[in-house]
């Protein structure tokens, strides 16, 4: 994902690609057919992995919710802030039509598990809309943090207004 995100979707060689894994060209060809499937394969694993992660700060039911929520949007866009974490994201975000539903199915996945915790603590009828809201201002937020950091603090305040 890193070379991706350095050269971009289109300007990523298999070579560079193969150079930064530390295997020969022929031996990643071997692994993947094309750089579209390997592409694929690396973005579904990056999502899965974070989606993954997400499920288990969620699970963690002794931690009050908004930490967990906290963490969660940490795990989902909180990692993907700064200048090469930001570019990592972009090469995902522009090239939806290389990933399929993938693309689709885990941001619905994530709006579902924050909109499951939210019901568990304060109800089904809001907990959509205050679900989709946190994952608006994160992706606000997402868009004017420099650093982790601040998103991470501001993500805080935000989720703590929306769970009162």
């Amino acid at each position: 994902m890193v070379t991706f995100a350095r050269f971009g979707y289109r300007k990523t060689s298999m070579e560079e690609v193969a150079r930064a894994a530390h295997i020969s060209r022929p031996g990643l060809y071997f692994l993947f057919s094309s750089k579209e499937t390997l592409f694929r394969a690396a973005v579904t694993q990056a999502l899965e992995r974070d989606i993954t992660a997400v499920e288990h700060v969620l699970a963690a039911t002794g931690r009050p919710l908004p930490e967990r929520l906290v963490a969660a949007f940490d795990h989902w866009a909180g990692r993907y802030i700064g200048p090469l974490a930001r570019d990592v994201s972009a090469v995902i975000e522009n090239n939806p039509d290389l990933l399929g539903e993938i693309a689709e199915t885990t941001p619905r996945r994530f709006e579902e598990l924050i909109t499951e915790a939210i019901a568990a603590e304060s109800g089904r009828e809001a907990a959509p809309l205050v679900a989709q809201t946190m994952i608006s201002a994160s992706i606000g937020l997402k868009h004017q943090a420099a650093t982790r950091e601040f998103y991470l603090e501001r993500l805080e305040v935000a989720i703590n207004l929306l769970v009162r």
